[in-house]
């Protein structure tokens, strides 16, 4: 084992080159994180939680399924997934929010330090707490999946520029092959969200900064059907907010 403060980065990254060269000779999702976590166990002291499909809408928690969208790796520690679930009922946990958005990795302590949670938005940070996860290193993949490590200590520090790539690689490796293996429908990925020519163009003025008022007058519409758009949008992307709909259009890759 690897002191926590010292992770060899050359043995981590020849180590990780062999779990993806090997990945798709797995044949069930248990066997990909038990790989992926040997890996990161012995050469970072680093724990594979799991991973999870992110769900069809925007903080809906009914499609989210252990077995079938989320696969948690034998060392998550027990109970700590049903007491995730019972809260995230209430109040969706935002690291899982940050994940659908980002388009890079982030350790649970840096988005704590970003946000400042107060108060009941915590809940995330101190259930992992509860479990002895100090922190957990988040790897979003092609706005598909998140694949998530756990550590005993902080990992801002630990983890280097270099670890966090290779991380991420075996990250991205054990996602595609999960995808493959679950056989996710088109609309988990984005393929089947059909906005209109008129929605697109309201949310693509929206994303450059343009108000309501002014992205009517732009296309020559009233400031309600503007309006209309927006909300058939929101209904379609599963988001409640112009800017959540603009975030996920841009991430679906509907709009530039």
């Amino acid at each position: 084992m690897v002191s926590p403060s010292n992770i060899d980065i050359s043995k981590l990254g020849s180590d990780m080159l062999r779990f993806t060269s090997s990945v798709d000779q797995l044949d069930n999702p248990d066997d990909v994180l038990d790989h992926l976590h040997k890996v990161t166990i012995h050469d970072a002291q680093l724990s594979v939680l799991g991973a999870a499909q992110f769900p069809l809408r925007w903080g809906d928690m009914a499609g989210v399924e252990l077995g079938k969208t989320v696969f948690l790796h034998k060392s998550t520690p027990e109970g700590w997934w049903e007491e995730h679930v019972e809260l995230s009922r209430s109040q969706p946990g935002c690291g899982f929010m940050f994940s659908q958005l980002s388009l890079a990795p982030f350790t649970m302590s840096e988005l704590m330090r970003i946000l400042e949670p107060l108060g009941a938005e915590r809940w995330p940070f101190e259930l992992g707490l509860k479990y002895g996860m100090r922190d957990r290193f988040n790897c979003p993949v092609g706005g598909r999946w998140v694949v998530t490590y756990w550590s005993k200590t902080v990992l801002t520090s630990r983890l280097s520029e270099k670890a966090r790539a290779i991380l991420f690689m075996g990250g991205t490796f054990a996602a595609i092959r999960l995808q493959k293996l679950v056989q996710s429908s088109a609309d988990r990925i984005g393929q089947a969200i059909s906005l209109t020519p008129r929605e697109l163009a309201v949310l693509r003025l929206l994303s450059v900064g343009h108000q309501l008022k002014d992205t009517a007058s732009l296309l020559e519409l009233g400031e309600e059907t503007v309006r209309t758009h927006l909300k058939k949008a929101q209904a379609k992307l599963g988001v409640k907010s112009r800017t959540h709909a603009v975030a996920q259009a841009i991430r679906r890759r509907l709009i530039p």
